[in-house]
């Protein structure tokens, strides 16, 4: 559109289902690249994938016709079929249902990039749990216990 000017970043957070950790550092950096393609692909920009074993950040710029919902249920989808359709994982590969989104200012794009670019150091303090209750107490989001980690029976 024509004189539409945006600036609009956010990180997302999703985890594989039951948060067991199956993304492998033999095939992680296969999975980034696809995952930010399928971003890139909605006309977003990605600026930075990474993750555990048990969960992926992406950063991202979003275009303003793009809804949060339809990119990650779009970069769910396609890379969870890509997982499966190249057996990467021994067992069928799920995410687990949902997301967690958070928006900055252009001022704190460096800072998230660092913190994503450091998980594996930072997640050496601090489990993906505890990591993602903070997100929610420092947005101020209220969630229900219920529907926030689904843990394997």
């Amino acid at each position: 559109m024509a004189n539409t000017y945006h600036q609009i970043y956010l990180q997302t957070i999703f985890a594989v289902k039951y948060r067991q950790a199956v993304i492998q550092q033999e095939w992680k950096h296969q999975l980034y690249p696809v995952v930010g393609n399928l971003i890139n692909e909605t006309k977003c920009k990605t600026i930075i994938i990474n993750g555990m074993e048990d969960h992926v950040h992406c950063f991202l710029g979003l275009k303003p016709v793009v809804s949060v919902s339809e990119l990650m249920k779009t970069v769910k989808a396609k890379s969870f079929k890509y997982i499966n359709d190249h057996s990467l994982t021994p067992e069928r590969f799920e995410w687990q249902e949902g997301y967690g989104v958070f928006s900055y200012s252009h001022s704190g794009v460096d800072a998230v990039y660092k913190y994503i670019q450091n998980q594996e150091e930072h997640h050496k303090k601090q489990t993906f749990k505890d990591e993602y209750l903070n997100f929610l107490k420092k947005y101020q989001i209220d969630y229900d216990d219920q529907y926030l980690f689904q843990e394997l029976l």
